[in-house]
């Protein structure tokens, strides 16, 4: 039974971080190319909801059952697949904890210029391009991690 909850937390959690962040970084870039405050103040602020509720949250579940499916198995952690794995997951998180605080930035910004009625500054673009850009080594990381669990290479 513990490996089947272990199996099914990870596996759930691994779909839910994948999907909040895809989904998130959907709504965000489309909300941000439309020009329209009003729209980008309020996916910004679901974006950071959504981080805290849903991809917070699984930063600390996937790890965990990983590790714990790894000792169940008696796969030790030192397996090349499962140490590549968990580096990429590290690369995705070190790109994501500065992204969580780019996009509270981005949301106060967006607020501020509703507040003003001026347009977005240059300083939210600016922020929006290194979300952007930080947002693609965390994604290719993230399918590097899907790759090496379903085909677990040498292992």
């Amino acid at each position: 039974m513990t490996y089947e909850l272990l199996k099914w937390l990870h596996i759930l959690s691994a779909t839910m971080l994948f999907g909040t962040g895809l989904g998130s970084a959907f709504y965000k870039f489309n909300a941000d190319r439309s020009g329209d405050g009003a729209a980008i103040y309020q996916v910004n602020k679901i974006v950071v909801l959504a981080d805290w509720l849903f991809t917070a949250p699984t930063v600390v579940v996937q790890p965990l059952t990983g590790i714990g499916l790894a000792y169940v198995l008696g796969i030790p952690l030192t397996t090349p697949w499962l140490l590549v794995s968990l580096l990429l997951f590290a690369v995705a998180g070190l790109c994501w904890l500065p992204v969580v605080w780019l996009q509270i930035r981005m949301r106060d910004l967006a607020l501020l210029a509703i507040q003003q009625h001026t347009p977005l500054n240059a300083q939210y673009h600016r922020l929006a391009r290194i979300w952007f850009w930080l947002g693609v080594p965390a994604f290719i990381a993230i399918i590097g991690v899907f790759v090496l669990m379903v085909f677990k290479p040498g292992g």
